[in-house]
């Protein structure tokens, strides 16, 4: 028993080694590819391009947005952000992504879900959400 017993504790301690050296040769990977002009991100949630690197002080100047700069350590970087999944969420220059859907047709729209009807005036919308309000209890 004392032996299955030291030999679960060296595969547990095993495994812990083998986690550390793959986390820091992923971290070295990583750090190995930062240069000015990489977007990145940190633990924390900062995005930025990297201006300069200080290799003797572990420290990382990114500009967050044009001007505005911030240095942060070098370990702080965690995830180098990649162009492709920055241009996935643009936003178009033209209105033509709020028109896309066509509304509902004023014969769909229920009592319930006249909000949103051009000819309700405010004194109506008022009644109508405090009735909606006495539903409830």
């Amino acid at each position: 028993m004392t032996i299955l017993l030291f030999l679960m504790l060296g595969v547990f301690i095993f495994m812990m080694f083998r986690r550390n050296k793959k986390t820091q040769q992923q971290q070295a990977q990583l750090q190995s590819q930062f240069a000015p002009g990489v977007e990145v991100m940190t633990s924390f949630g900062l995005f930025g391009r990297i201006v300069s690197i200080d290799d003797a002080e572990n420290k990382v100047v990114l500009e967050l947005s044009p001007g505005n700069l911030a240095t942060v350590h070098r370990q702080a970087v965690t995830k180098i952000v990649e162009p492709e999944a920055a241009e996935a969420h643009a936003v178009p220059d033209d209105a033509s992504a709020l028109t896309a859907e066509e509304p509902a047709a004023p014969e769909a729209l229920t009592p319930e879900n006249k909000a949103g009807t051009a000819d309700e005036t405010p004194d109506e919308t008022l009644k109508r959400l405090n009735d909606e309000g006495k539903k409830d209890i």
